[in-house]
């Protein structure tokens, strides 16, 4: 018996079985009688079987003929399923991970994507930290994500893509009561002395951690010490009031209650956000996702980065190698990812 088999040749099989005539069942399959022939003869001889007693009269089936025929008719019906399942405009669900409610940047260009590409389902997931989401882009649970690639362990680069999206300008939120909270952007010489939480010890935001200690170093910034994560506003208020602590964010960290956002200036530090996919996935949303990101990073300047902008060396190679010197993404081999990423998000709270 053969490892497999061919469906072209199960197809013809059926065609002739059904119509009992080689003649009609090669006009059905919009092929020569000769090559339906030569199908049916080298099948028989895969399967070591005689499916048809043919003479100059009729073509009846055999019993071996009779056994296969409900089995190819199974066969071809779960192929044509799969087909229609990746046909165009019938591709599965995309599943988008924005890291947190409220954060501009993904949600922006998700929606934008969906503009581009309204046949397409587009599914939106909130699970902050890329470091998190890369396991599970790895293991093809999630197909997209956003975040700071080049805070991603060198093993977990090697088997995703990315597409620079935007040099997001960090802050911090203050509760309302803290002395800095009057002024209308904080310099980071005002933090030293200050413990700021920036996500230690949530697994799942560690590259947005390793980049507020390479910010906060020779900065008399410390960093906070681990807490369980807050979830919903109520309970960052809580911790808020209860710890002091600022906490390290990005200018589009949605609105908290009891605390107020400040620009971090003297100098700006970035935050690289980057689109971040599993290398080698084909997805016509993932199409749109990277024209979305192209567009709204030009129209709104989000790669531009501001004169005094500070952003870790090794974030400043990944983020411009992906760049071209006009401030747009170069386009990324779906097959090779290239080295720059976006920020991780503070995750959700303090």
């Amino acid at each position: 018996m053969p490892a497999s088999l061919d469906p072209r040749l199960l197809r013809a099989f059926v065609a002739v079985a059904e119509d009992l005539h080689f003649t009609r069942a090669a006009a059905r399959l919009y092929v020569a009688q000769q090559a339906l022939s030569r199908d049916v003869r080298r099948l028989e001889r895969e399967l070591g079987a005689e499916l048809f007693v043919r003479t100059t009269r009729q073509v009846t089936l055999t019993p071996d003929g009779e056994r296969l025929l409900p089995h190819a008719r199974r066969v071809l019906a779960a192929q044509d399923d799969l087909l229609a399942a990746f046909a165009a405009g019938q591709a599965r669900p995309l599943l988008v991970d924005l890291n947190s409610p409220g954060l501009d940047t993904g949600r922006r260009v998700l929606h934008r994507a969906r503009e581009l590409a309204p046949d397409c389902e587009l599914m939106a997931r909130y699970e902050s930290g890329l470091t998190g989401a890369a396991a599970d882009l790895l293991a093809g649970r999630l197909d997209v994500s956003f975040g700071r690639f080049a805070g991603l362990d060198p093993a977990l680069r090697s088997g995703l893509a990315q597409q620079p999206v935007r040099y997001e300008p960090m802050a911090v939120v203050l509760p309302e009561d803290h002395p800095l909270a009057s002024l209308p952007g904080v310099p980071l010489s005002a933090l030293a002395g200050e413990t700021v939480y920036a996500g230690a010890g949530n697994p799942r935001t560690r590259e947005w951690t390793d980049l507020a200690l390479r910010l906060f170093e020779g900065r008399g910034v410390r960093l906070a010490p681990p807490l369980p994560m807050a979830v919903g506003d109520e309970e960052f208020a809580r911790v808020m009031a209860k710890t002091g602590n600022p906490v390290l964010a990005v200018v589009d960290f949605p609105p908290m209650p009891g605390a107020v956002r400040r620009p971090l200036v003297a100098p700006v530090p970035l935050s690289p956000v980057s689109l971040v996919w599993r290398r080698g996935l084909v997805h016509p949303g993932l199409t749109a996702l990277r024209r979305a990101a192209e567009r709204t990073a030009r129209s709104e300047g989000w790669l531009r980065r501001p004169a005094d902008g500070w952003l870790p060396a090794e974030d400043e190679e990944t983020m411009e190698a992906g760049v071209t010197p006009d401030g747009r993404p170069r386009p990324a081999a779906t097959g090779r990812p290239r080295a720059d990423s976006g920020p991780a998000r503070p995750g959700a709270a303090p």
